[in-house]
């Protein structure tokens, strides 16, 4: 086992024991309970530097059980707990608490606590990614493309914000449940689609998040009140996006458009995945905006080559999927398929819809947009002119160097 793998390992468990924990333990320790997983895992390391165990993972789930007496001691409630968690009514064993099915219990649980909507909206990814899935603040820093002392202070605000607000260890029932979920699954998504298109300047796909975030999105297809036609057209849009993740860059770290893409790279097992959790998120008559992005994702896919693409299909449900959630990404995409369908008339009506500032840190799509647009009318100065300004306002280093071959090459033919 490589050194990378076992960071995977320490975060991917580190968020299973926390989680179990803090049900034993409850939120107002979640500070202690962080230390001591975070502590076993230092000893851990330490253990591993001369041999690594056969059953890594049961040695982890043993140590953290090992734990919990030190956990007892440092709580000075030994006896309390001890006896709420022997003869207590709702109470489960101990070891009944680490089968896979309790885990994964325990963590739908932080899930939700990580989503409430007493939590700022801006501090529930941050909460979720280092209660559930065990980033550490420098990993949720790089990835939100934020400052750690503002990583630091959004978790604090999260933790205050249980303490003060009493917020129960709990999935909801009814329709806070489904309040909730709407939040839950608001959250996954935007995980996902930092991993997916990420905004990080040296690295645009992060497989770590897409890969957190379907995880945790088969947890709530694996409980029944969590298992919803939403959430289950969530979960095949990110099979359909993942299934392309390999294609998106070059052999030199270069980025590829679906154009340039090689299809023989694109991974059809999570494209049948895609297709069969798809039927049953249709089952429903009523179709949110995970629908319509997983509808379009996979008419993307079905197209044998990007020539037999079926742009004025996807159009379609882009109309629908904006009528729904009208936002100025939807726009942006609307009139990028006019290109392609050469309705320039359209695709300028759509650009007139956008203030690019409201793309905020992907302003710079609209200008590389807006290039293409005039490039395919033969109007080279506003293209460069465009594209240039794109340019300076791109972060991601790969999509930097994309557009620069664009620019040199519009430029040669000024």
């Amino acid at each position: 086992m490589e050194h990378k793998d076992i960071d995977h390992l320490f975060r991917h468990h580190s968020g299973k024991m926390v989680s179990v924990l803090t049900r034993i333990f409850g939120l107002k320790h979640l500070d202690i309970i962080e230390d001591a997983v975070q502590d076993t895992f230092i000893k851990a390391s330490i253990s591993w530097r001369k041999e690594i165990p056969k059953h890594p993972e049961a040695w982890l789930t043993k140590a953290a059980k090992n734990r919990l007496l030190d956990i007892f001691r440092a709580l000075n409630t030994q006896r309390k707990y001890r006896s709420s968690i022997k003869t207590g009514t709702d109470a489960i064993a101990i070891n009944e608490l680490f089968l896979d099915s309790e885990i994964e219990d325990a963590q739908l649980r932080m899930v939700f606590t990580a989503c409430h909507p007493k939590l700022d909206p801006r501090d529930r990814i941050s909460f979720a990614l280092k209660t559930i899935s065990g980033f550490s603040i420098k990993e949720i820093s790089t990835a939100l493309l934020t400052k750690e002392e503002t990583i630091k202070k959004r978790l604090s605000r999260a933790r205050k914000a249980i303490q003060k607000s009493n917020i129960k260890f709990h999935i909801p029932k009814g329709k806070a449940l489904q309040h909730r979920l709407e939040s839950v699954m608001e959250v996954l998504y935007l995980v996902f689609n930092e991993g997916f298109h990420s905004n990080n300047k040296d690295q645009l796909i992060r497989k770590d998040l897409c890969g957190e975030a379907m995880r945790l999105c088969q947890l709530l297809l694996k409980h029944k009140d969590t298992r919803t036609s939403e959430s289950y057209a969530l979960f095949a849009l990110m099979c359909f996006h993942s299934a392309r993740l390999e294609a998106k860059i070059g052999l030199n770290n270069e980025i590829l458009d679906l154009k340039q893409q090689d299809r023989n790279l694109w991974h059809f097992p999570l494209v049948e995945l895609g297709n069969t959790i798809m039927y049953k998120a249709v089952k429903a008559d009523v179709f949110s905006c995970y629908h319509y992005e997983a509808a379009i994702a996979a008419e993307h896919l079905r197209a044998k080559s990007f020539e037999d693409t079926d742009w004025n299909k996807i159009l379609q449900w882009y109309e629908a999927l904006n009528n729904l959630q009208p936002m100025p990404i939807h726009l942006l995409t609307m009139a990028v398929i006019c290109i392609q369908i050469k309705d320039y008339d359209k695709s300028n009506n759509y650009f007139q819809q956008i203030d690019p500032d409201q793309l905020e840190q992907r302003s710079y799509l609209y200008y590389a947009a807006k290039s293409d647009l005039y490039a395919e009318q033969d109007n080279l100065k506003l293209a460069l002119d465009h594209l240039l300004n794109a340019l300076n306002r791109v972060n991601n280093t790969s999509e930097k160097d994309y557009l620069q071959r664009k620019y040199t090459e519009l430029l040669s033919k000024a």
